[in-house]
């Protein structure tokens, strides 16, 4: 059948057969298929979807389009962990070494930054010498070696994907669930781990703004991954705030060594301590919830999951002398505080502005030549419910740029925060955990 049909039959709500999907995604990674085609079928799919046999086969025919990682020569039940993105979302940096102080074996392929949220490999790539480009071998050595290994997600994985993408980004059908759902998976399967906890964030940081949305995407994944014979659990998570306190890539380093040192920020905490409970118990290294809680706790109050931090460090080329002396992480000439002058408490953040703003200061890429500057972000001092006075600053910007950017990040940074004078509840953290026997409501 044409391309032309498929893209007709996809329009008028047509299910498409396996062997057109394996041909539509075939013919375009090998350059047969033009981009304005495929651009018209991803808009089909953006207004009529896709069904679940559909979806699925997508993720496996974009997981089969390059390179496929074996893990089998590491012993044991390998673990992966993805989140959706978020704004300060450092958790990778945290929950890898503590997990796999525990006894799970973490092997994990990361990217770079995306949109308004950073990137785990940029995040890491903060510590001097440390460099995640690497090949499969050193992926799986690292690996057998450490219990945990997370690298720079090879170019020949799922290229699909990448194609896909980089169309998606600028044809407004990147918020399409069928859409997000093939494409980390994909990449998951590709990567090899025998289980994946997905981290599913809903707010006004996530891409999946709604609570309902973030549910059917994670049912989704959860779903694609099961029935391709892995273990796969997802927690939906709150991004109506950035997580921890810290936004920009050194700052997030600084932050996630004091998580594992057991001096990290609440949320952070809470929300690595519940995946890595369903990390150890999916990899049989807890018996259950509370003996793996137990566990994780210990390894941040001995040191063992910072000490594991430090052995990962030096493994990518880094300077491990960096975690326990994290002045010597790269800081900025300027810093800049944010005040408010008005007295009350904070009731709304809105987490994308601010991403935006850490961004602008050099802690993103304006263009995807660009280089980042590891050490700009910002510094929250305030978060939901927190009560402030008039000219108490809301954060400090940390940057190298001039005083126009600064100030232009000030003006976003005051308006990202509503300040009122009754106080609030902040909304939890832990929204669902969805499994493929359904949802549980956490809160």
């Amino acid at each position: 059948m044409s391309t032309y049909e498929l893209i007709r039959r996809k329009r008028d709500g047509e299910e498409l057969q396996p062997s057109e999907i394996d041909a539509l995604i075939g013919g375009y990674v090998d350059g047969e298929i033009p981009d304005y085609q495929v651009a018209a079928f991803l808009m089909a799919v953006y207004f009529r979807g896709m069904t679940a046999g559909e979806c699925h086969h997508l993720t496996r025919a974009m997981a089969a389009s390059g390179e496929r990682v074996d893990l089998s020569a590491i012993p044991g039940f390998k673990v992966d962990k993805h989140s959706t993105g978020g704004v300060g979302d450092t958790t990778s940096l945290v929950l890898g070494p503590l997990v796999a102080s525990c006894g799970a074996v973490v092997a994990k392929m990361t990217g770079r930054e995306l949109g308004h949220t950073g990137g785990t490999v940029d995040k890491l790539e903060a510590i001097p010498g440390v460099n995640l480009t690497r090949s499969k071998d050193d992926f799986i050595a690292t690996a057998k070696k450490l219990g945990l290994s997370i690298v720079a997600q090879s170019q020949d994985l799922a290229p699909a994907d990448k194609l896909l993408y980089a169309l998606r980004n600028v044809t407004a059908t990147v918020d399409a669930i069928p859409l997000i759902a093939s494409s980390i998976m994909s990449k998951k399967l590709a990567a090899g781990a025998d289980g994946i906890v997905l981290d599913v964030k809903t707010g006004n940081g996530a891409f999946t703004a709604g609570l309902p949305s973030a549910i059917d995407l994670a049912r989704t994944m959860v779903d694609i991954g099961t029935d391709a014979g892995r273990r796969v659990v997802a927690l939906v998570t709150s991004m109506d705030q950035p997580l921890g306190r810290a936004v920009g890539n050194a700052l997030e380093v600084q932050e996630a060594i004091a998580a594992l040192s057991g001096r990290g920020p609440r949320d952070l905490t809470e929300l690595v301590l519940a995946m890595g409970c369903e990390m150890l118990v999916m990899a049989g290294a807890a018996a259950s919830g509370k003996a793996a809680h137990d566990r994780l706790a210990a390894a941040l109050g001995d040191g063992s999951a910072l000490a594991k931090f430090r052995q990962y460090v030096s493994a990518m080329g880094g300077d491990p002398g960096t975690i326990d002396h994290p002045e010597r992480l790269p800081t900025t000439k300027h810093h800049w505080p944010v005040c408010t002058p008005t007295a009350g408490y904070v009731t709304s953040i809105d987490s994308l502005r601010l991403g935006m703003a850490s961004k602008s200061l050099g802690a993103g890429r304006p263009t995807k030549e660009a280089a980042i500057d590891p050490a700009a972000g910002i510094l929250l001092h305030k978060k939901l419910g927190d009560a402030i006075l008039a000219s108490e600053p809301l954060a400090t910007i940390h940057t190298n740029l001039g005083e126009r950017v600064a100030q232009d990040a000030v003006l976003q940074i005051q308006q990202a925060y509503s300040i009122r004078p009754d106080p609030i509840t902040p909304p939890p953290l832990l929204r669902a955990r969805v499994t493929r026997q359904g949802v549980e409501e956490l809160a």
